[in-house]
């Protein structure tokens, strides 16, 4: 248990952004998985759609600090890789 005041209010924080963070990567894998969905289909227009929204979000994440910049960046490639060169 924290002792001081400053660590009682990192404990608070810690479970605020912790909660944000697992919802953040939980939408992402969500946006990954209807990704890879949509370039197995073969639909070029729903690839195309898909990719943007993944790759939006995958900004706003980093822009948070919820995903490191390199990761979304290796990210991004390999989505616009597979999906938007179609």
């Amino acid at each position: 248990m924290a002792n001081t005041k400053s660590a009682i209010k990192a404990a608070r924080k810690t479970t605020r952004l912790t909660t944000r963070n697992k919802g953040v990567k939980t939408s992402l894998k969500t946006l990954r998985k209807k990704l890879d969905e949509a370039i197995k289909s073969g639909d070029a227009a729903a690839s195309k759609t898909a990719a943007i929204a993944y790759t939006s979000s995958m900004d706003k994440a980093t822009k948070s600090g919820v995903v490191h910049k390199n990761a979304a960046a290796r990210a991004k490639s390999r989505a616009a890789k597979y999906a938007l060169a179609k």
